[in-house]
This record gives structure tokens, sequence and C-alpha cells, in this order.
């Protein structure tokens, strides 16, 4: 099924395969290290069902979280849980378009989301990536950051880019917008080797889930990339 119908019609059952993801909490680690969170101003790209958005909001930040999809926004109001009425704003808009004025935040975070673009888009990847972290730029401060997450594997416990195109949108990333990378290990953990095969199978395909089955375990090892700093993306 692809990807975009999931998050169009599934979005529940999306939910229930991040919520298998970093069992043992290494990107919340990995943020804090990254940049302060508490009390900050952040803006969340993509926020999809709110698992990376739960993550700013324990920390402290004060998080306007974006997305298109009205699915993922449903799921994502039934389940985030807020230490005060204005600590969230979950707002339906694209990337590339977000509704606040310039300087309006001190972070940008986008997590698994530009990957997409890169993937859907091949000859107009970079226009349409580059227009949303332009947008991004607007709306931070002058010393704001920009964090961006995306996958080096599932099924994988060494880190590496999973396509050419992937590579090329990673180095584009790191050359172009100025970003430095880091990696950890975001592994899946479910009941069993069945339920593993069938809910990231959903999502990722047979392939990946016969692996998982053949595997046999209820833990699948992945692999992922934090890419951040102050963007300096020409316009």
């Amino acid at each position: 099924m692809d990807q975009r119908e999931i998050y169009r019609r599934h979005a529940a059952r999306y939910h229930e395969l991040v919520l298998a993801e970093d069992r043992d909490r290494n990107l919340p680690q990995a943020l804090g290290r990254l940049t302060a969170l508490a009390g900050r101003r952040v803006v969340e790209l993509g926020a999809g069902t709110g698992r990376v958005t739960q993550l700013l909001l324990d920390a402290g930040a004060r998080v306007w979280a974006t997305e298109r999809e009205p699915a993922m926004i449903e799921v994502a109001r039934r389940e985030l849980r807020v230490r005060a009425p204005d600590q969230l704003t979950l707002i339906r808009a694209d990337a590339g378009a977000l509704p606040l004025p310039d300087g309006a935040v001190e972070l940008a975070v986008a997590g698994w989301v530009f990957g997409h673009l890169r993937l859907w888009l091949p000859d107009d990847w970079r226009a349409a990536i580059g227009a949303a972290i332009r947008d991004v730029q607007r709306v931070l401060s002058p010393d704001g950051e920009l964090i961006i997450i995306e996958t080096l594997g599932t099924g994988r416990e060494t880190p590496a880019p999973p396509s050419p195109a992937l590579a090329e949108y990673y180095t584009w990333l790191e050359e172009q917008v100025g970003l430095e990378r880091s990696t950890l290990r975001t592994d899946y953990e479910f009941a069993d080797a069945s339920e593993a095969a069938e809910v990231l199978g959903f999502f990722f395909g047979p392939e990946l889930a016969a692996r998982v089955q053949a595997r046999g375990d209820a833990r699948v090892p992945e692999c992922t990339g934090i890419w951040h700093g102050r963007p300096r993306l020409s316009a």
C-alpha cells in the first residue's frame, strides 16, 4: 500500500507502528543532547499522529504542530498529553506554508517528513524541500535551529541510507543546508515476531515483513539519523 494512502486513511494503524518504535527511548535523549527544549518555542512539520510531538511536550517545549492530513491530526488530538492548555497548538498546514509570523519560533523539527518528498518528487524534490526549509528559516528567530530526523534503515543494525536517492538528499542537507549528522538506534519492539511482521509489513511492505518473520525476534533493529544546525539555504 502506498504510504500516502496510509497517512490519509489508516492513521490509527500508523500510530500503532510508531508507538512500538524507539523502545529504548534513545531519540528524546539525543534531542536533549543537541539543544535545549524546556521553554522553547517549537514548530513541528509533518507531526503525523504526534509521536515526536509528545517528546517535545514532555521536555517542556511550547509546540505548534503542523500536519496536512486530517486523519493524522484527529489521532494526535486524541492521544497527545499536555502540561498546560496553551502548550500545544495543532494546525492543518503543509510544509512550506507555515501559518506563523516571521521569527516566531526558536526551533523547527521535521521527523521523517522530507525523505518522502525526495522519493515522491524525483524531479522536483530540491524545489519542494528547499521551499519548506526557506519557510522554516522565515519563522525561525535569528539564532534559531532546525532538526531533521530521517531513516538510516529499518531492519538494519548498521546505519546507512536505504537508497541512492536518500543518500543524495542527506548529502544535500549537509552540503547545501549546512546541517550536521548524528546517528542513533530506534529499535522497534513488539509482543512477538508475528506481530512485528504484521505491523511493520503494513507500512514497509512484504519484503521487510518476510525478513522480520524469518528472523523470529520481537525486537527489530532500526537506525535513524538526526541532522541539526542553523539552516543556511540560500534564496
